[in-house]
């Protein structure tokens, strides 16, 4: 079915990361296995998939309790995977130019309120290494807005504290600087030399470890937010990428151009910073019922 040859293309032309490549993989994985249930006619080939088998497959995500956005991420990887084969020629009819997806509710970005959250780093956290670390990380993710996946990439060497800025690779390898702020210098000088006390036999030159040096990874990052952010926050969503939100709308509530909020959050347009201004409108509506006379 040219699912190897399709994740080549998105590793060495697209340049997607090693985790979007996987969920393309497992997503068109499952939809292969479903075409080729006992139950129904084998499907050696792309050319013999229809739009009503993609349509029974859709419906068999819904039943299985798959929300509307989940059915039409998955969607939308058969669409770039039809895409590359037309283009490639290995197929001469696209099924999913047929599909209608499901409609989905716009969510907006769920954020933790700024002054708890400025509580939470001047207060919430030990003097020793590892609460310096714990510190360092939500001081990063809320204070330039990068992804969990940038976190775990940073090395030692992306950081000049001279300049103010971060070095971050992003979403395809595109690099970007990110500007940062006193107090995260002061937290990283202070990181950096506790890390070097503790004297961990690999050396790792990745800049967020664990206690015991080795490189951070997705769940222990996860972990570290979902704990801290639990202290000030009874949200059901405590993740990494909530900083994230935080990060730009506080920006976004404080004047910054749109534009530029797009370049620091590594966006490839600007229809995926505008989210955000929702967010703002909120908080305004929010401002003139308490305000004004008439709300």
């Amino acid at each position: 079915m040219f699912l190897d040859r399709f994740v080549n293309y998105l590793q060495f032309e697209k340049r997607f990361s090693p985790h979007t490549v996987l969920a393309y993989r497992t997503d068109l994985e499952q939809f292969f296995q479903q075409l080729n249930h006992p139950d129904e006619e084998a499907v050696t080939h792309p050319d013999q998939i229809t739009h009503h088998q993609i349509r029974n497959w859709m419906v068999a995500l819904m039943d299985k309790g798959n929300t509307a956005r989940t059915v039409n991420r998955k969607v939308a990887v058969l669409r770039k995977y039809f895409k590359f084969l037309l283009q490639s020629e290995l197929i001469t009819d696209n099924p999913v130019a047929k599909i209608q997806t499901p409609k989905t509710t716009k969510q907006l970005p769920v954020v933790v309120e700024s002054d708890k959250l400025d509580h939470l780093l001047d207060t919430g956290f030990a003097d020793d290494f590892a609460g310096t670390r714990d510190k360092l990380i939500l001081e990063l993710l809320f204070g330039t807005g990068m992804r969990l996946a940038e976190l775990l990439g940073l090395k030692e060497s992306d950081i000049n504290v001279y300049e103010g800025t971060i070095k971050v690779l992003g979403k395809r390898n595109k690099e970007r600087l990110i500007p940062i702020n006193r107090e995260l210098k002061l937290v990283i000088d202070k990181y950096l030399d506790l890390k070097k006390s503790e004297k961990f036999n690999n050396n790792s030159l990745t800049l967020v470890v664990t206690n015991k040096g080795g490189n951070a990874y997705p769940g222990f990052i996860y972990q570290k937010v979902k704990d801290y952010l639990s202290t000030i926050s009874t949200q059901k969503k405590r993740s990494p990428h909530v900083l994230r939100h935080t990060f730009a709308t506080s920006l976004l509530n404080k004047g910054a151009d749109l534009n530029a909020i797009k370049e620091l959050l590594g966006h490839a347009n600007l229809s995926a910073t505008q989210i955000y201004t929702h967010n703002s409108v909120e908080r305004l509506k929010s401002i003139y019922k308490q305000a004004h006379p008439k709300a």
